[in-house]
């Protein structure tokens, strides 16, 4: 099994990879420079709030109609072009800030803008794995995308992000545009590569589709395509039960975390630097699992990684829910790190595999949905839970959910590999 993870992953992978890193370090810089340029206009607290959910919303509303729409047009292009829109988007904030003029209401709208663009953006572009590195090593492609998004997004953009904005509240948003541009540029060389061993390139799904149906026949609606990824998803068992375990664990981590900074100065009785070095925690188990993905994927049987994953899920809330030592806490804070990673690499690789290149981006849309849709119950969730019953209760809440979660996707769970199959279970459209 050596060989396939050390093969080449060839120039388009790493123009790809390229093109991540880029615009994940862009994003991560905005995303502490947004709120701070907000901040410094108004001191109200829900326009600084606003500018994170003016980037989150677009999900909620937009991500199967996005999903839909990755799945008619050239993919590659279309990532280009959102990109190019996002980097003018970006400039102009740049040149209101840097003159003066900026405002809330602008600010807000850019940000919403540069939300629905990363829809269709994030959305296309995960189908760009499957249609220019062969399957066997894609977990090796997979891990090293996540860790461009743990060290520059999570670790390297956030100080630089506070850093640039000090030194000119400008700044960052013209660094950002200039990773959006510098993104797109690299996207428009990917060659569109038709995997031989299979089916027609997901970047060129479209074109695919177009030449599948006889001349005159018009396609089916957006809405009737957007139904018929979901109906694809409910049928096939696995990426089924897969989804609604992430969608679970969402709303309860998120319901967790959303009361973790009184958690840890109250509970665990932190300071500032030691809630932020739990922060920092996450970021390094992540960084871990991009390091440790590959072997254990190619040294772990799938269903034992995936399970493993759920009991780690149900450790850590426990584990939040008893334990007054920080030590404690930072160290399980970093195992759940690896797993999210871990978990996140074998999960998108099955997905990547198993969904039909035509249909890729609606399924991909649904789990983005379910993810962030989550997200934000969970959070509303667990200010109520914690009003009500205590800063722990959100933590016993999430331990329960998830060890109920953990029995029901146990079994279904045994059918999960990486390896190839002829027919994946339901992976004929309905």
């Amino acid at each position: 099994m050596r060989a396939p993870f050390a093969a080449p992953l060839g120039a388009d992978f790493w123009k790809l990879w390229t093109s991540s890193a880029v615009a994940n370090l862009g994003d991560g810089i905005t995303m502490v420079a947004g709120p701070l340029l907000v901040a410094s206009i108004t001191t109200n607290p829900a326009a600084v709030a606003g500018a994170v959910l003016a980037q989150q919303l677009p999900w909620l509303l937009f991500a199967l109609i996005s999903g839909a729409w990755a799945d008619r047009l050239d993919r590659r292009r279309l990532v280009v072009s959102v990109n190019a829109l996002r980097a003018g988007a970006m400039a102009v904030l740049a040149l209101a800030v840097g003159f003066d003029v900026a405002t809330v209401p602008l600010i807000l709208t850019v940000f919403f803008l540069l939300g629905t663009g990363e829809t269709l953006a994030d959305t296309a572009s995960a189908a760009f794995v499957p249609a220019i590195v062969a399957e066997p090593q894609r977990p090796r492609a997979n891990s090293l995308l996540y860790a461009s998004f743990n060290v520059l997004n999570q670790f390297a953009a956030k100080p630089l992000g506070g850093w640039l904005f000090v030194v000119a509240g400008a700044v960052p948003f013209a660094v950002n545009a200039l990773t959006f541009a510098l993104s797109a540029a690299l996207i428009a060389t990917i060659r569109a590569i038709t995997p031989a061993r299979s089916r027609p390139s997901p970047v060129d799904a479209d074109a695919a589709l177009a030449a599948a149906e006889p001349d005159g026949v018009r396609r089916p609606g957006l809405w009737s395509e957007i139904v018929e990824g979901m109906r694809w998803l409910l049928k096939h068992r696995l990426l089924r039960t897969l989804a609604v375990t992430m969608a679970v664990g969402n709303v309860v981590f998120c319901a967790a975390f959303a009361v973790f900074v009184l958690y840890a100065t109250r509970v665990l009785g932190l300071s500032d630097v030691g809630y932020g070095v739990l922060l920092v925690a996450f970021a390094a188990g992540g960084l871990l699992g991009t390091l440790v993905a590959p072997a254990l994927i190619r040294r772990v049987a799938t269903p034992l990684l995936l399970r493993t994953g759920l009991a780690v899920e149900c450790a850590l809330h426990a584990t939040l829910a008893l334990s007054r030592e920080p030590w404690a806490v930072a160290a399980m804070i970093v195992v759940f790190g690896i797993h999210t990673t871990v978990w996140g690499v074998v999960v998108t690789t099955i997905r990547q595999r198993d969904v039909p290149a035509a249909m890729y981006g609606r399924v991909t849309s649904v789990y983005s949905f379910l993810e962030l849709g989550g997200a934000a119950l969970g959070s509303l969730l667990g200010g109520v839970v914690a009003t009500a019953y205590g800063l722990v209760a959100p933590y016993w809440l999430a331990t329960v959910a998830m060890a109920l979660v953990a029995a029901a996707a146990w079994r279904p769970l045994r059918a999960a590999t990486l390896r190839s199959s002829p027919e994946p279970e339901a992976a004929t459209s309905p």
